[in-house]
Formats: C-alpha cells, structure tokens, sequence
C-alpha cells in the first residue's frame, strides 16, 4: 500500500511538471519535450564536473589541467607531489613548451633541508629610490590581490594566516584592508579606481585616510592597480545586494547600494601626474609604491620609462599582470581576448626599461598562472624577481575550480559572501595548507635553480630555457621575445649579493 501510494505521488507530481511544461512558453524545448527537457538542463548545470573528473584528460582541462591541480593539492596537504612513469606531455610533438638546460657542474649552492625553503628577494624594494622604509622581501613567492568582498571573510584569514606561517606578503586587493587581514601576514595595500578604505563620499582620493589605514595594519608597500589582466580597462560593479554594513564599512560606501567602479584613476591622467601621485604615497607613508596592470599599448610604458630616466621621480615596482590570470567575474571577451598572455606582455616591457638601463633599479612582479614551477622559472628567465599566486593560492585552500565564481555560490565557501557555505572553511587548518604550498614552491625553485647550476631563481638566465617547436627546432627564451645579451639578468652587484645571502 505505501508503495502504490509514493508511486501515485509521483506520477501525480510527473504530470504537474508535464503540464507546466506544454503551457509555458520561454523554453521551446520543454514544450516539446516535457519533463524529459529537464535532463538536458541538469547535464548542462553538471557539465564542467562532469568533464572535470570523467572526460578531460590529465593535461586538457583549462585554466588548470588535471595535473595541474593534483600537484597543488598534494604540496598544500604536504604529501607525496611527485608523478610516475614518465610525463604524459606530448614531448615528442608539442609546440610551445619550455624545457630547462640542466648545467653538468656547479658551484656551491643552498641547503634544501631547511624546511621553510626560505628565498628572499634578489632586490631590495624601495631600496633604489632611497624610500625610508624599504626592505628586502623575504620571499619571491606572495599572495596576489583579491579583495574580501571577492573572497569569503574566512578564505581571507586562511591566506593570511597562511603567509604569516610561510613569511610571505599578502596583497589586499582593491576591497581595502580588512579585519581577516590582519591575522599576521605582512601586506601589499592595493589602491584601486574607487579608493576603496581611502576615498571620500565622493569616490575621490583621501589621503588622510590612506595614512589611517596603512598604520593600521602590517603594511610594506602600497600597489596602485590600473588594470588586471582578466579585465583590463574594465571598471567593476558590486551590486548593492553585496554591500553588507561589513563591507560598506571597510570600502567607505554606503550600504546596500549598488557600487560601480570607474575604469579608471581620477587622481591623476596621464604618466606626469601619476609619478607626481606615486611621489607623493611614497614621501607622506615612506613605502614602497608601485603599478600593477595589465599589458596593452605601450605607449605608456615607453613614456613612462622615459620620464624615470631622469632620475627624479619613479616607481619602486612594476606588477604586470597576463591576460590568462584570473577575476571573480568578468566578461568572456574580457578574459578571452583583451591584454596580452603574460610572456608577451611581461617580455615587452622589461625590453623598455632593459633598453634605458633601469632594470636593477625596479622590482619586477609577474602574476597570472605563475604559480606553477614550469611557468615561474620561466617569469624569472625573462627578468621578474618575485612572482604573485592568486588562483593556486585558492586550489591550495580548497578551491575545485567549479568556476562559480561570479554566481556567489562557491561550494567550498571561498568566493562567496553566502554563511553556509563559507562555515565550510576552517581557516586555521587551510592556513597550514596555504603555507605547506607557498613553501613547496619556493623550494620546487631552488631545486630547479641548482639544477641549472645557479643558487637563486634570479639567476636564471633567458639563454638557460628552449621553448621547443614541435620536434623539428628549438630556440632560446631570450631568442624568441627579442631579449639583447644581459637581458633578463641581475646586475653584477646584486648577483654576487643574493648569491652570498642564500649561501651564508
């Protein structure tokens, strides 16, 4: 009797939704198809999980492949990262791959058996400009930006608490500096075209209490954001819905209201009166300031390498951003097709201040998939000194890559404000994890530094790497992006420095 009664139920509700189905007119194919329509919707919800763990195989799935991630997840956890029997990279035929040019002999190089693998910074930040709180990072692999508001409050305190254990910094990202910041981890403050934490009712820069919040917390250096790469020349929108009394609060916005950043500063307009705005961040804070974006006409960067040229005025870092890094939302042509790849964009504008001789005087800071050995050997080849992980941060905390990022339905809970999902994180057991990878990485570095016969990545040289063109030919990194000899290298003073701090 129960039987025939569910049974009944549920030929009752199969009818109701057929019904629906015929008389309802913005799907064409559930009137045709009732009920049964349903299952097309379902596979199409499930369809990136489905390819993730059963179709795609280990080197397919993009932005991360299978492998990939696997390698994150095993040096987060701090298990076994290795793989067996061989690569299963097409070797043979492949185009576009870069293979590392082990050296036979060697000097001496650093001990690997120190476990928080340390790896300072080739290049004292700040240092060259004489900025009165320049220092030397005490490592070149740190937390890209991404703002809380973006990322769940309790992904925040795990990052933080993650770079606090592995000594790294954590960029704040333009939302403004936030309580889950301050759990310990040194911090890169972003400033970004909305002022967010630092802006007056207007949307205008206040620099009062820009003062305000970088005493407020374990500041280093202040970043200046003109574009990413996701979203280059995009301004943001953060729908009021979003804006809870939390972060209004933080953002200096008024609650529940809709918040639309512009796409770009209104605080200077042009090259002259951004220097003139980096001078002035960096005489009334004594930090470090820099620009982080995206690379698109080089016009800019042209005018500005010729301005710093006189000696006068000048960024202390340079964070360039590829077109293949990551965002919480953006349009498909946005991140499809607007701002060069990061070898490109990276290559061309280190040639501009490689051509005036200004290379040993900025630090160079690579982000957009970086945070992979392959790809970071080479960022460091071509010329950066330190390297920003942002997507491989999250994987290394538990991100799955379901890429519902924009919907705020994140089902680890990091990239959502949603309560229920974000109690899935536990922030102090996500931290360890976060600094297991930070410090797996540098050390994946420093083994493959030795390999070349070098103590710092740094060292690296872009004649050191072959990007292979199928099985038929093979040239030089520094061959196929233009570099001249000595591009991509230290200065002999800081080589001989780096090299005596790591071997000390």
């Amino acid at each position: 009797m129960r039987a025939r009664n569910i049974g009944a139920s549920a030929a009752t509700a199969l009818a109701l939704v057929a019904a629906r189905d015929l008389v309802q007119k913005k799907h064409a194919l559930l009137r045709n198809f009732p009920v049964l329509g349903h299952a097309r919707y379902l596979l199409e919800k499930i369809g990136p999980e489905l390819r993730q763990y059963v179709v795609t195989s280990n080197d397919e799935e993009r932005p991360f492949s299978r492998d990939q991630r696997s390698w994150i997840y095993a040096s987060a956890k701090e298990e076994n990262n290795y793989f067996g029997f061989g690569t299963d990279d097409d070797v043979e035929h492949v185009q576009g791959h870069a293979y590392v040019k082990q050296r036979t002999f060697a000097g001496r190089l650093p001990d690997l058996r120190d476990a928080q693998a340390p790896l300072p910074s080739a290049k004292v930040l700040g240092g060259p400009r004489g900025r009165a709180k320049a220092f030397r990072p005490t490592s070149v692999v740190n937390i890209s930006a991404m703002s809380f508001g973006s990322l769940s409050g309790a992904a925040v305190t795990a990052l933080n608490k993650g770079a606090a254990l592995a000594g790294t910094m954590h960029n704040t990202g333009e939302g403004g500096l936030s309580p889950y910041h301050l759990n310990g981890g040194e911090l890169v403050l972003q400033i970004g075209t909305s002022y967010f934490g630092c802006r007056n009712e207007d949307g205008t820069f206040n620099l009062d209490k820009l003062k305000s919040v970088v005493a407020s917390g374990p500041v280093k250096a202040i970043e200046i954001k003109l574009s990413q790469g996701a979203k280059p020349g995009l301004g943001g929108m953060l729908p009021g819905a979003k804006v809870t009394d939390e972060i209004a609060g933080i953002r200096d916005i008024p609650a529940g209201k809709d918040c639309a950043s512009p796409s770009r500063h209104t605080a200077f307009h042009d090259v002259d009166s951004m220097l003139d705005f980096v001078e002035l961040l960096a005489t009334e804070t004594g930090l470090p300031v820099g620009i982080k974006s995206a690379i698109g006409e080089m016009g800019f960067w042209e005018e500005l390498a010729t301005l710093m040229e006189r000696g006068d005025r000048g960024v202390d870092f340079v964070t360039v951003d590829g077109g293949e890094g990551g965002t919480g939302a953006a349009p498909l042509i946005f991140a499809d097709s607007v701002s060069l790849p990061f070898r490109m964009g990276f290559s061309r504008v280190y040639s501009v201040f490689a051509e005036r001789g200004l290379t040993d005087d900025i630090t160079f800071i690579g982000s957009g998939k970086l945070g992979l050995p392959e790809n970071a050997v080479v960022a460091f080849a071509l010329g950066v000194d330190m390297v920003n992980v942002g997507r491989e941060a999250m994987l290394s905390i538990g991100c799955i890559q379901a890429q519902k990022c924009h919907t705020d339905a994140c089902p680890t809970g990091i990239a959502t404000q949603n309560p229920w999902l974000t109690r899935g994180i536990d922030a102090p057991s996500k931290a360890i994890r976060a600094a297991g990878y930070l410090r797996t990485l540098r050390r994946e570095l420093l083994r493959v530094s030795g390999a070349v016969g070098v103590a710092h990545p740094s060292l690296i040289t872009p004649t050191d790497i072959d990007i292979l063109n199928g099985d038929y030919d093979a040239r030089t990194l520094a061959s196929v992006y233009g570099y001249k000899d000595g591009w991509g290298s230290l200065g002999p003073k800081l080589a001989d420095e780096i090299t005596e701090l790591l071997l000390a």
